[in-house]
């Protein structure tokens, strides 16, 4: 039984580490620049705009969709702000070196572009459940969009996004920072039976709001989310301010070595190091941000909005807040506390012992409080996306076959190991970012004619209330 688990073991890595080669490594940083390219820019001269759609100065109590561009944000940040930006980013340190941060911020840059298009398809091309909910999501542009012969894209996609959408993950590194955090030091009980009791308690919590469906999620994530982001960027700051002299010294490096890869220690590719390193970057910038993946434009999708820019201008803020903010500061935390090149630990382990540094004897706490809230958030998120990519399979009256399933491999995630669970969500992120760009790319040219036309009424309407003078 063991030759044939680590057999799958094995099989899981190699075919990650395949399907992240440089066709899909391409596909997904080609798409970003593309989008950039051929729209000008333009979504990213108009953040003012983006804010003032977030904070509801746009809305119509008349707009059709379920949930507020906020909540829609709040969904979306939920998934994106969470293990990916402080157990990924770890990961990333710890196997690149401060390289891998510049090319996650190119990646985040290029997934602005990414997201501001799939999630505007997301509410051009809206389709209805079995049930007749209006619903978006790759599947939905797929169909709605391409047309009933493209259906199979939009079944890998589902199928892809049921699997990569799974809690193992989140439940994994959950269960680590509780139990190495809190349980351990103190002496409570042993690693086994830790993982199994903060797997079952993480299985009641989750059940409590994933039976819900979106409308309780949404609430939930609305109210976690923002709070934890400003306790976690607020010990962060403090951490920079505490070592305010390093903070040249490191973003200096991290510049430096994205082109020298002197700390990489993966594989090489596309001819050495340096390949490896821009492969990691955009690896573990699709883990936080998901630009791409379609898992945003299935949150975006169901916004309360008739203007499909709105949303996707909404949504673009995404990679900047999850990535270029969040991520960049728990970079800087591990960097600055030099635990990176010292600390034994991987994954959120790392984070915590840069905290701990920081703040000795209660560091670690403030880690684990973000980490709960966000981990426990991005539980709630995902299930939206597998239920959704479910429902559109199987019919929306057996959604909660999916929630079950979903709910019960939280214990698989929590007593699994990090490293199968790490490649096979890689795998199945993979998977899903293909139907996705593709489809995305194809219809690009239908976001470019929508969002020239969306400015043009809105430069006349401009000069309508100026009296007709500009």
């Amino acid at each position: 039984m063991e030759f044939f688990a680590a057999r799958f073991v094995a099989f899981i890595g190699q075919a990650a580490n395949f399907v992240w080669g440089p066709p899909l490594v391409f596909l997904v940083s080609g798409a970003g620049l593309f989008f950039f390219l051929y729209s000008r820019g333009l979504p990213f001269r108009h953040f003012q705009l983006a804010l003032g759609v977030l904070a509801g100065k746009h809305d119509s109590t008349s707009s059709p969709g379920l949930v507020s561009h906020f909540q829609a944000l709040s969904v979306a940040l939920a998934a994106t702000i969470g293990m990916g930006n402080i157990a990924g980013v770890a990961v990333a340190i710890k196997m690149g070196g401060p390289g891998a941060i510049f090319w996650m911020w190119i990646s985040a840059i290029l997934g602005m572009a990414t997201k501001y298009f799939t999630c505007s398809l997301a509410v051009m091309y809206r389709g209805r459940d079995s049930a007749g909910v209006l619903q978006g999501g790759p599947m939905y542009v797929i169909v709605e969009g391409l047309g009933k012969r493209w259906k199979p894209l939009a079944i890998w996609f589902c199928i892809a996004g049921m699997a990569g959408c799974l809690p193992i993950f989140n439940a994994n590194q959950l269960t680590q920072a509780v139990r190495e955090i809190a349980l351990e030091p103190a002496g409570l009980t042993s690693a086994g039976m830790a993982s199994a009791v903060i797997g079952v308690t993480l299985m009641a919590l989750t059940a409590a709001v994933v039976f819900g469906g979106l409308t309780r999620i949404s609430h939930a994530t609305a109210l976690l989310v923002p709070a934890m982001v400003v306790v976690y960027v607020v010990a962060v700051v403090g951490i920079i301010l505490i070592n305010i002299s390093e903070v040249p010294k490191y973003l200096t490096l991290i510049f430096t070595d994205a082109f020298g890869a002197n700390f990489f220690g993966g594989e090489p590719m596309f001819g050495g190091a340096l390949g490896g390193l821009i492969l990691l970057g955009v690896r573990r910038a699709a883990f936080s941000n998901e630009a791409g993946l379609g898992t945003a434009p299935m949150a975006h999708g169901a916004a309360k909005t008739s203007e499909p820019v709105h949303e996707g201008l909404v949504a673009m803020l995404g990679p900047v807040i999850d990535t270029l903010i969040v991520c960049t500061m728990t970079a800087l935390a591990i960097l600055m506390t030099g635990v990176w090149q010292t600390g034994d630990g991987s994954g959120v382990t790392l984070t915590a012992n840069a905290f701990e540094a920081a703040y000795p004897g209660f560091g670690g706490y403030i880690l684990l409080l973000c980490i709960l809230a966000f981990g426990i958030s991005s539980l709630f998120s995902y299930s939206y996306y597998g239920m959704k990519c479910f429902s559109f399979l199987f019919g929306a009256g057996r959604v909660n076959i999916y929630a079950a399933f979903y709910v019960g491999t939280i214990l698989l995630g929590a007593i699994a190991s990090m490293d199968v669970i790490l490649n096979f969500i890689d795998l199945s992120f993979a998977l899903m970012s293909v139907p996705t760009l593709v489809s995305a790319l194809i219809l690009s040219p239908k976001v470019v004619k929508e969002t020239r036309r969306y400015f043009a009424r809105k430069g006349e309407r401009a000069v309508a209330e100026a009296g007709g003078e500009l």
